[in-house]
């Protein structure tokens, strides 16, 4: 199983970056999805997580109303909108799969990350 996150770069504050992860599962539609966070000298945070079907969404505080995750099935691809960026957006994203995968726990396999950079 592989997870292959793209998508990110360098942007200026309030700009926006949709974040891509294509996987190499042959269930994926049966998979929970998710997106992590990690900043410079910070731990791992959970960003936001999308049901096997899509029909459930989670975000953290920290993006509600600016990020927004989703999937396409049949392209076995996650996404991650990411609107009015802040310079405490600026981190290594990974995505990240789960049968059972909970809001920010069981998860089962884990993308190599794309780094997103907000300047302010």
């Amino acid at each position: 199983v592989q997870l292959q996150a793209s998508g990110g770069g360098s942007v200026q504050a309030g700009g926006s970056l949709t974040l891509s992860c294509a996987a190499s599962i042959r269930t994926f539609s049966i998979y929970n999805m998710g997106w992590f966070r990690q900043a410079p000298g910070k731990e791992r945070e959970f960003v936001a997580r999308i049901s096997w079907s899509g029909s459930n969404t989670y975000h953290a505080d920290s993006v509600k109303g600016r990020f927004t995750i989703s999937r396409d099935n049949p392209k076995n691809t996650v996404y991650l909108q990411m609107n009015s960026l802040k310079s405490e957006d600026t981190a290594v994203y990974y995505c990240a799969a789960g049968k059972t995968a909970r809001t920010s726990t069981n998860y089962d396999y884990w993308g190599q990350g794309t780094q997103v950079t907000v300047s302010s």
